[in-house]
């Protein structure tokens, strides 16, 4: 049974080249041209498909043209090259292609679910009245995940329920977050209420992932609440209680369930598994020459080791490597089984399915950044060949990774053969909705049930390839007190979500960006040949402390002392204002002098 949304790309690029848009896009579609349009309900699906190109969902490097993925804003990837300015501290609302993409863009599908919904009625006659309230369904659907966004990354949005015209843009303001989201909400329960569970033929918007986005939404902002300098008590109850509710709703669905092996769950060939509950597939073949549609050039490269041809513009940092848990379910200051010269040893199973463990083969080679590995196997040469990887053997002014790391999760040879990817694009799966209704429950202090352990044992015992009652197969999780069942939530969500491009709305919602975007980032000191041989085949000797959040502390003394290491980027994020994005300058000085600049930009 299919329960994703099926793309039909041919049909997205034919009504895609039809439609036209503005920079604040706030009226983007062509009057004269689409006069005409919305005559059937086949034409009311062709306009909806147009909401899941891909570059409405940017995440990555090379999708809409962002200059680098997610993940590379957090502390879980560095860039080798150079520090991006938000991490730098330096980001305005006139110097960002990152934030002025996502603005744009989600305005633009933001207007286009507008339209949609102003124009379909004149199909309304060609279609039983339970099709049309699920198309509308599917519209709500996509503005709401839309306007969630804005206000999840730029606070107050410009908000428009019609199709307006250019004019009556100008003269819009910015309403209050707390006004627009009980909208959001409505537009769920929206789709919600009108969305079937599954769908046999073309793939829509579903119940469940209508329930699984309202829950995502409500819990970004029951949390922000909370952990904000001033917690609203009443409004972080209200959202912490629908993001429990509507996650429970569809965990009890019964269509979903995690995909039995995790490392196989993200690969190219794996598609439309039990584990998506919103997922938009990518297509290479499909694609019609559109390039935003599947993973190229820096979007995959960038992440691939020199031996496969790649750049190793981002890895993984240190930060990430260390806050996974060891398999005695101890973070690495506290279990006795971490050893920090080799750390991928005795380690959550997720850890080398995330990180390539130096060492193993990767697409047909071995990838070992260990400075005493001097020649790797290749499956190619059918011997060993000069290991490109290794900072003591390439001595290219394109390094290999600066920390010795290169992420595996989800790569293969698909990628390694000609540099092109289209897995799946996960937007929300299954391990997610069981995170996020533990984290309202144990929020809400609704621990005494078990219901939120369960649920976060169900995701753990997956990795480590058991049931979740099998309980000495695993760490199973125990009671705990709020906070310890909330730290150990958080560390969760870390080792299951990592490279996922996630990590961004937690540091944002938890309030911990001013913790640990103010840390350095750190890696092997290059310039440094005699402190590098000397490791040989240990990494650094560090074990770093770990914060009531699972973060390693990268301040410690010991790692500013070791002669091997040193600071790649410095961070700096600014309390005061970084918790928001700036509204782009030129939407403001050129488009529409009404929107106020948030604070401190």
């Amino acid at each position: 049974m299919k329960k994703y949304i099926k793309i039909s790309f041919a049909a997205i690029l034919a009504i895609s080249a039809s439609l036209s848009c503005s920079d604040l896009d706030l009226a983007p579609l062509d009057k004269p041209a689409t006069g005409n349009w919305y005559q059937d309900k086949d034409q009311v699906v062709m306009s909806l498909n147009t909401l899941q190109l891909i570059q409405f969902w940017m995440t990555d490097r090379t999708e809409a043209s962002i200059t680098a993925n997610m993940d590379e804003l957090t502390d879980d990837s560095v860039n080798r090259n150079s520090q991006n300015p938000f991490k730098s501290g330096t980001l305005t609302g006139d110097n960002s292609v990152l934030v002025k993409t996502i603005w744009s863009y989600t305005y633009k599908a933001i207007s286009r679910s507008n339209a949609i919904l102003e124009g379909m009625p004149r199909a309304k006659g060609t279609m039983t009245g339970e099709d049309y309230a699920m198309l509308e369904g599917n519209a709500r659907f996509y503005r709401a995940c839309m306007y969630s966004r804005i206000c999840m990354l730029f606070g107050d949005p410009v908000f428009f329920l019609n199709d307006i015209t250019l004019e009556q843009a100008y003269s819009l303001g910015r309403t209050p977050v707390k006004e627009v989201l009980p909208k959001i909400m409505e537009d769920f329960d929206y789709a919600i209420e009108h969305c079937p569970v599954s769908y046999s033929g073309q793939q829509m918007v579903t119940k469940g992932a209508a329930l699984g986005m309202k829950a995502r939404t409500a819990l970004y902002f029951g949390t922000l609440y909370r952990f904000s300098e001033n917690p609203d008590e009443q409004l972080l109850r209200q959202y912490l209680e629908i993001a429990r509710d509507a996650a429970e709703e569809c965990m009890a669905l019964g269509v979903y369930d995690l995909y039995p092996d995790f490392a196989e769950l993200f690969l190219n060939r794996t598609h439309n598994t039990c584990e998506a509950v919103f997922s938009i597939p990518r297509s290479y073949a499909l694609s019609g020459g559109n390039t935003s549609q599947y993973l190229h050039n820096l979007g995959v490269t960038a992440g691939l080791p020199r031996m496969l041809g790649g750049m190793c513009t981002a890895c993984p940092t240190w930060d990430l490597l260390w806050a996974f848990l060891c398999d005695d379910g101890l973070p690495v200051d506290k279990s006795p089984r971490f050893n920090p010269k080799k750390p991928f040893e005795n380690r959550d199973p997720r850890l080398a399915m995330t990180i390539v463990e130096p060492g193993t083969n990767f697409c047909g080679i071995v990838y070992d950044s260990r400075f005493d590995a001097l020649k790797v196997w290749s499956d190619a040469a059918n011997g060993l060949v000069a290991n490109d990887d290794n900072i003591l053997v390439n001595t290219d002014p394109k390094l290999p990774s600066r920390t010795g790391l290169v992420f595996g999760k989800g790569v293969d040879s698909d990628w390694t053969d000609d540099l092109i990817a289209d897995p799946d694009k996960q937007i929300l799966r299954y391990a997610d909705v069981l995170l996020m209704f533990a984290e309202a429950k144990i929020e809400l202090g609704e621990i005494s049930d078990g219901k939120a352990v369960e649920a976060m044992n169900r995701v753990r015992a997956r990795a480590y390839g058991t049931d979740w009652t099998n309980v000495s197969a695993y760490p199973a999780i125990i009671s705990g007190s709020q906070s310890e069942l909330r730290t150990v939530l958080r560390c969760e969500r870390r080792m299951e979500l990592a490279g996922e491009r996630l990590r961004l709305y937690d540091l944002r919602r938890w309030r911990i960006a001013d913790v640990v975007l103010n840390y350095d980032e750190w890696g092997f000191a290059y310039n440094n040949k005699t402190a590098l041989t000397a490791l040989g085949s240990d990494f650094i000797n560090v074990t770093p402390s770990v914060d009531a959040s699972g973060c390693p502390v990268m301040g410690d003394d010991a790692l500013k002392a070791t002669a091997a290491a040193q600071v790649i980027h410095e961070r700096h994020f600014d309390k005061a204002k970084s918790y928001l994005w700036p509204v782009p300058a030129n939407d403001i000085l050129v488009t529409n002098n009404n929107i106020v600049q948030n604070p401190g930009y």
